[in-house]
């Protein structure tokens, strides 16, 4: 008789920085330290943009915005595409193929037109707005303006406000139970899973919360957990941003209406809302374990991106190319590999690398180009042969666009702004990213070897933003460097 696949479990949070899941960080996850004594860390995993719908999009793809077409968040008014290009399949499409079940219970914020059920999935929860076209759109619309025009301007900030007249009023952080019935979509999954695990079949679970991201509303007993006088400001928190394009600093113009005692009331509510999902994600290995099928599923814990967590003065995400809303946390347990139980992985990956792997594993052949490769080497305590050396970002905004793209390694991040002037950070000797120096004649060489590296890139992965007119032609190389 055949062995059976294994199951695969996904828990993926949203706008969690992968720094929260590493020793020693302040964040107090004991589950996650369980979990990863028992699995392989990525230390260096990283999203290809900072927002929602073009990471899981890559997640689930293996490809990037520039390959799969989802290039932010899909569900919101001024929305470019709302989802997949055509002809672009999922990996669990391979998955239910070969006799897999799928399961969802969460956050898809993958396609407009597209719903999980439409790619298989049994869907028990969902969250964060619409899957079908035709559904109500996010954000506000013009009545809920109307409401907002009708309400007295406040005056004066209360604890943690910013005040945005004509928006409305935006409160940063708060205490609230069950935040984005994040547990609501946890029981779901749980109780989908018991039940899964009655049949021979085996099983795909995709578990999506909506926390930490923004607003930080947090049950009190995570509040709880944290002293205030023990939370520090960044190290780049002073950074004004005077050298950086202009949208950063108008951008931090916000967040500067806190107090730097409220910065770091916000950070301890993030850290506990990194508590509270650690919580779910404990509620999640113990069912497993329960379920008698642990010994059998390969478990994946992951975020579609990160946070900035006030580095430079930032708060959520955005264009602004900083570490914090790119790097990921990424850990794997697979069964039967106790040799490589508590590594961590330095080498840079990244979230189309998921899908690659989690084929390898069930034994399915990858049957089309995919630009993530299998970490499966890793997990088997070994290298694979000519990993990559450097990762690139592919970013054309939130909803408010503009065209980035980024390249980084060890030594360097250069950062491609169409909206403005370009950045360059010295990681070695500035990894915060404080000083930019594009710009200084005696960076030229460094500014057109990663220029040349970024259009290697893009000729590789179907770019498409390589237009020649005058007035859109602003790298300081242009694409023929992909061919020197």
């Amino acid at each position: 008789m055949a062995k059976k696949r294994p199951n695969i479990l996904v828990f993926m949070t949203d706008q969690q920085r992968g720094d929260t899941v590493l020793p020693n960080h302040p964040a107090k996850t004991p589950n996650i330290d369980r979990f990863r004594a028992q699995g392989v860390t990525f230390t260096e995993t990283y999203c290809p943009s900072p927002h929602c719908c073009p990471s899981r999009a890559t997640f689930l793809t293996g490809l990037y915005p520039s390959e799969h077409g989802v290039w932010h968040n899909v569900a919101v008014q001024n929305a470019i595409t709302r989802g997949l290009v055509p002809g672009v399949r999922l990996w669990t499409e391979d998955l239910a193929d070969v006799g897999y079940d799928l399961h969802w219970s969460g956050k898809w914020h993958v396609s407009y037109d597209e719903g999980p059920a439409d790619r298989g999935f049994e869907v028990h929860s969902l969250t964060a707005g619409p899957r079908r076209a035709g559904q109500p759109l996010m954000g506000h619309t013009w009545e809920s303006y109307e409401k907002v025009a009708a309400q007295t301007e406040p005056g004066t900030r209360g604890d943690g406000e910013i005040l945005r007249p004509g928006y409305g009023t935006y409160t940063h952080y708060g205490v609230k139970e069950n935040p984005f019935r994040d547990e609501d979509q946890v029981d779901a999954a749980i109780a989908a899973m018991k039940r899964a695990g009655r049949t021979s079949k085996p099983w795909m679970m995709y578990v999506g919360t909506l926390g930490p991201h923004d607003p930080y509303f947090v049950p009190q007993r995570f509040l709880d957990m944290y002293d205030i006088d023990e939370i520090e400001l960044p190290t780049s928190f002073t950074d004004t941003m005077a050298d950086k394009p202009a949208l950063y600093r108008k951008t931090r113009r916000m967040f500067d209406q806190l107090t730097p005692d409220e910065h770091r009331k916000a950070i301890l509510h993030y850290y506990a809302f990194c508590s509270y999902e650690d919580y779910l994600f404990g509620k999640v290995l113990d069912a497993l374990e329960q379920s008698g099928h642990a010994d059998d599923t390969v478990v994946l814990f992951c975020s579609d991106h990160g946070d900035y967590v006030g580095e430079h003065g930032l708060w959520c995400k955005g264009l602004p190319c900083f570490r914090g809303a790119y790097h990921v946390p990424a850990i794997i347990r697979r069964p039967g590999s106790s040799a490589s139980a508590g590594r961590s992985v330095d080498e840079f990956v990244s979230l189309a690398d998921f899908g690659p792997t989690f084929l390898e594993i069930a034994g399915v052949p990858v049957d089309r180009p995919m630009s993530g490769r299998s970490l499966v080497p890793f997990l088997d305590n070994g290298t694979p042969n000519g990993w990559r050396t450097e990762l690139y970002t592919q970013s054309n905004g939130n909803e408010l666009y503009g065209i980035q793209r980024s390249v980084f390694d060890r030594d360097w991040k250069f950062v491609y702004n169409g909206f403005d002037f370009e950045e360059l950070y010295d990681l070695r000797n500035d990894p915060d990213e404080t000083v930019n120096l594009y710009g200084r004649p005696e960076y030229g060489a460094v500014v057109r070897e990663y220029t040349r590296k970024m259009w290697r890139f893009g000729s590789q992965h179907g770019e498409t933003c390589i237009n020649p007119y005058i007035m859109v032609s602003l790298a300081p190389f242009g694409p023929a460097e992909a061919f020197h």
